[in-house]
C-alpha cells in the first residue's frame, strides 16, 4: 500500500475515520486489507477460532466493548495471525504481551495492555456490524492503518489488493 491514510482521506473525503483512541502495539505500524468482524466481551475464544482461518491479508476488527479488564489478543494469537496470513488485529479493549507483540511483523492496534487473560466460553458473534470511536464497522469493508489512524472504506481504494 503505498498511500498514507492522510493521503487517502484527501483522495476520499467521506472514508470513515475512527477517532484516535488506539495505540500501536504490534511491529507494523502500517497495515490493511479486508475487514473480518468479532462482537465480543471479554473472552476471546472467537478471536482465536477466527485467527485459526486463513486471513488472506485481511484485518480482524474485534469489538471487545472497550473493556480493559482482560486481554482479547496476546503474544500466542498474534503469531498464530502471522503464520495464517492476517495483515493486522485492530481491537477495542485490551492486550497483553506488549513487548512481544511489538516484535512481531503485525499490525495490532488497542486501547491499552493489560495482564489478566480472557475467558474462553466461545460467546460472541462474528462477521457482524460493529460501532466504536466513532464509526459503524461493516465485514468485508477495506482498512488502513497507520501513523496518523485508521480509516474505512466500502471498497479498497482504486481497486488495490487486500494484504499489508
Amino acid at each position: 500500500m503505498e498511500l498514507s491514510t492522510a493521503d487517502l482521506m484527501d483522495l476520499y473525503p467521506k472514508a470513515l475515520l475512527l477517532r484516535p483512541i488506539f495505540r500501536d502495539f504490534g511491529g507494523k505500524r502500517r497495515f490493511f486489507g479486508r475487514v473480518r468482524t468479532l462482537r465480543v466481551f471479554e473472552d476471546n475464544a472467537l478471536v482465536r477460532k477466527v485467527l485459526e482461518e486463513d486471513g488472506r491479508g485481511q484485518v480482524l476488527v474485534v469489538d471487545g466493548g472497550g473493556s480493559l479488564r482482560s486481554a482479547l489478543l496476546g503474544g500466542n494469537l498474534a503469531r498464530l495471525a502471522l503464520e495464517r496470513d492476517w495483515s493486522g488485529v485492530v481491537v477495542h479493549g485490551a492486550v497483553r504481551d506488549a513487548e512481544e507483540l511489538k516484535g512481531l511483523p503485525l499490525g495490532v492496534k488497542a486501547l491499552a495492555a493489560v495482564p489478566r487473560k480472557s475467558a474462553k466460553e466461545g460467546r460472541g458473534l462474528v462477521d457482524v456490524p460493529v460501532a466504536f470511536a466513532g464509526a459503524r464497522i461493516l465485514p468485508s469493508w477495506f482498512l488502513v492503518a497507520d501513523e496518523d489512524g485508521v480509516l474505512l472504506l466500502p471498497e479498497p481504494p482504486s481497486g488495490g489488493q487486500s494484504g499489508g
